[in-house]
């Protein structure tokens, strides 16, 4: 991802530049960056997160759509620029929340990467949310 805006001014960026986690290779549209409290030292590249709308940051009327979209990680959102837990591509965004609020507050949860399990990191309270 060329850069990760993380403004809330609702920036966007191009994907122009290589990803942290796989550099040019296409990893489709429901992705994000991951924030360095989720980082942890690139092994968050490929986890999956379940995202969803859980309220609005501004005066944005109806900044969730409902439901909820998987995502996987796929670059990292370096502090202090970074000020959301996790930067979803504009696509992503749009499935759980109007483009026009641009930082909204989630609810998430890891998928573990194993048949049988799940790690949930429900947030409490919600976090914020950037799309870039």
């Amino acid at each position: 991802m060329a850069s990760t805006v993380s403004e809330p001014d609702r920036g966007l960026c191009v994907r122009s530049a290589a990803s942290a986690c796989y550099g040019y290779q296409d990893e489709g549209t429901m992705i994000a960056a991951a924030s360095d409290g989720l980082w942890d030292n690139g092994a968050a590249c490929g986890r999956m997160y379940q995202v969803s709308c859980a309220g609005g940051t501004n005066a944005t009327p109806n900044p969730c759509k409902g439901g909820s979209v998987t995502v996987k990680i796929v670059d990292r959102c370096p502090s202090p620029g970074c000020q959301a837990t996790l930067d979803l591509s504009q696509e992503a965004f749009n499935t759980i929340g109007n483009l026009d609020a641009g930082k909204i507050l989630i609810n998430y949860n890891q998928y573990a990467r194993t048949r049988h399990a799940s790690a949930s990191l429900i947030s409490d309270p919600p976090l914020v949310l950037f799309f870039y």
